[in-house]
């Protein structure tokens, strides 16, 4: 017995060991490419807005970007949903030519206009370099699937800056129902150490005010509950829209590098003649707007209609940083009807809508906490929860399999 107990403590120190010394090496790599990343994007943002006629540039980049995968790129175009498939079942290391593909991609989309966001390059750049280790250190299929996700982590943890937050989205997103926490100690000594790689290289993040969250109180909670059924119900619309879109350019239109030049002229036009310019890129300004005063009640669906259009005619980048506008703007949109301090519906809705659309309700809140205080956690919670009960089983993942369904009643013998 006591020799048993001696080689499993040896057996335990080596597994720690290792997951900490992998997780270091990915957090440095994924860490210093969301910075890069990050300061490429915000250059990339700064021109555009001084030169607004960048816009009309939109359908060629498109083109070019599309053309470039399409010769260089097509084992790597999948993005998000390669890496998934990856942990599910480890076929082939993800090249590394993922990473700068991805990068270079999302920088000119946001040049010239698109709307997209930012977390599919950094998760992708994190799982494409974490991958690389593979090779390296001769990582079997068990060992691969721990780096593959500390990477998903790192990269989320570091371009958000929200560690707890990308440390469960990485064993939250694989599966609706179940999470693998096999990977835990990996993922969180990842997305730790990655957010802090990416602010010694000097990244800031945006600072959302949401002022003084107001104690709980039984209007409050059931405000959250209906707020969440809608920021569900908006998640699954945007989901399902991004796909019908992408599917139907795909069938009527083969030539790949075409999808994006007919979207992007569109999307240009409709620009610079009905001068939209607050629904594309990122839209951080408009973020900040919604926790400050009231907006247009519209705002949701502009940035909705604009993403749809953006991602589902091919341009790169990612759908999060765009359900986070759409969900401050319903939520701000929402908290007059509902009575509640439309600061705490706006971060509310920030996160929600992000709940429901990725199947990820409790890294969700945890961001929601990271991001507007803990005292916000309760209200996060309810409304992430709601949502994703509400969203359906089909996110803006494609590989995301479902291990156990929402509605399912748990079995007698559980």
């Amino acid at each position: 017995m006591h020799l048993f107990s001696r080689h499993a403590s040896i057996d335990l120190f080596k597994y720690v060991l290792k997951a900490l010394a992998l997780a270091t090496l990915v957090a440095v790599l994924a860490g210093s490419a969301s910075a890069l990343f990050l300061f490429a994007l915000d250059w990339a943002t700064l021109t555009r807005e001084a030169n607004r006629w960048l816009i009309w540039g939109l359908p060629v980049a498109g083109f070019l970007v599309g053309w470039v995968y399409l010769k260089f790129g097509q084992h790597v175009e999948a993005g998000n949903n390669l890496l998934i498939d990856e942990i599910h079942d480890p076929k082939k290391v993800v090249t590394l030519r993922m990473a700068p593909f991805v990068l270079v991609s999302t920088v000119v989309s946001h040049l010239f206009g698109a709307s997209v966001g930012r977390e599919g390059t950094a998760v992708q750049m994190g799982g494409a370099l974490a991958d690389q280790l593979t090779h390296l250190f001769k990582l079997n299929a068990a060992d691969r699937r721990m780096v593959l996700m500390a990477g998903i982590s790192a990269g989320f943890a570091s371009v958000f800056g929200t560690p707890l937050a990308g440390a469960v989205f990485a064993l939250e997103v694989l599966a609706i129902g179940r999470m693998r926490l096999e990977a835990l100690l990996p993922c969180v000594m990842a997305a730790v150490l990655a957010d802090q790689v990416g602010l010694l290289w000097g990244v800031q993040h945006t600072q959302y005010e949401v002022g003084l969250v107001p104690q709980i109180t039984a209007w409050l909670l059931a405000a959250m509950v209906l707020a969440g059924a809608v920021f569900g119900l908006t998640g699954k619309l945007f989901a399902n829209s991004t796909h019908a879109l992408s599917d139907l350019m795909k069938k009527h239109i083969a030539y790949a590098p075409l999808r994006p030049l007919l979207g992007g002229a569109v999307i240009a036009a409709v620009v610079m003649w009905g001068s939209f310019d607050r629904y594309i890129g990122l839209g951080i300004p408009v973020m900040v707007e919604a926790f400050a005063h009231p907006l247009a009640p519209t705002d949701f669906l502009g940035k909705m209609v604009f993403t749809i259009a953006s991602l589902g005619s091919g341009f790169k980048g990612g759908e999060v940083t765009p359900l986070f506008f759409i969900g401050a703007t319903l939520g701000n949109a929402l908290a007059p009807l509902l009575d509640v301090p439309f600061a705490l519906l706006a971060a509310v809705g920030f996160v929600a809508v992000f709940a429901g659309a990725a199947n990820t309700p409790i890294a969700s809140t945890l961001m929601a906490m990271e991001l507007f205080g803990a005292e916000i956690g309760v209200f996060a919670a309810l409304a992430c929860v709601i949502s994703y009960v509400c969203s359906g089983h089909n996110g803006i993942y494609r590989a995301q399999r479902v291990a156990h369904r929402k509605t399912d009643a748990p079995s007698q013998s559980s």
